[in-house]
């Protein structure tokens, strides 16, 4: 469905992508895991269009993502989802108009019809009656689901997870896995996350890519990856602070 290739970025000289190629499979959960600072972020931020690259190109089915004009990237993003990291909720704004924001933005829909797709969206997510509580009287776990409801409540294809363990503990972050599996496999939907939790990853991935210093080094099934031999894949995987990544 989506086919990264040679993709490369740099910021003030510093390069952040440097060729990373990637092949994400439609219907599936692939997961990108990596340190904090290798560009994961970057990364999902080219396949959304928020970024372009310095080279390389991102494919989403037979249409060139980039290289299309504003007009036709705009319409693209329709396909995708977002799950940003913390959930960023509008804090002066309802649950129900956090969730129903896309479509009171993209559709002509009105506001009865608005709140009754929020409704189902957030049964969806396990959430019932807190259409009108406001984000800072949700838990971190609440606020997780509910903007998983916001990221599929126009029904994408594809709905892009920037961290979404970040900020919870242990059995939350497992209940969060649950929450991913659950609603990919009832929506059949595309999901591709970036994480650094292992224990997350090995739950829900059907394909898990490491991104290290711009390149995908390692990619595979959760078995595969447990199996590769990868010095830095291994020591990434394992948590050590010894071996070929340098701890500053």
């Amino acid at each position: 469905m989506i086919k990264i290739e040679g993709l490369k970025k740099s910021f003030n000289g510093k390069k952040v992508l440097d060729g990373a190629d990637l092949e994400i499979e439609k219907g599936k959960i692939t997961v990108i895991i990596g340190r904090s600072g290798e560009g994961k972020s970057v990364l999902i931020k080219h396949i959304i269009g928020l970024l372009k690259p310095d080279d390389g190109r991102i494919m989403l089915d037979e249409q060139e993502l980039t290289a299309l004009n504003d007009a036709d990237l705009n319409e693209a993003r329709k396909r995708f989802g977002m799950l940003f990291q913390g959930a960023a909720l509008f804090d002066s704004m309802t649950v129900a108009e956090n969730v129903g924001f896309p479509l009171k933005e993209h559709t002509s829909l009105s506001w009865e019809e608005i709140l009754k797709t929020v409704t189902e969206k957030l049964q969806r997510v396990g959430l019932v009656g807190v259409e009108d509580m406001m984000p800072a009287d949700l838990s971190g776990g609440m606020k997780k689901r509910v903007g998983l409801a916001r990221a599929i409540v126009m029904d994408p294809e594809i709905v892009l997870f920037d961290e979404p363990t970040t900020g919870l503990d242990p059995i939350m972050s497992d209940s969060v896995a649950d929450l991913v599996l659950d609603t990919q496999k009832a929506l059949n939907t595309t999901y591709i996350l970036i994480s650094h939790d292992i224990p997350f990853s090995y739950k829900i991935a059907d394909k898990i890519a490491m991104l290290h210093e711009g390149k995908i080094i390692a990619e595979g099934t959760v078995k595969q990856m447990k199996e590769n031999q990868n010095p830095i894949l291994r020591q990434f995987l394992e948590g050590r602070a010894e071996g070929p990544i340098k701890v500053y």
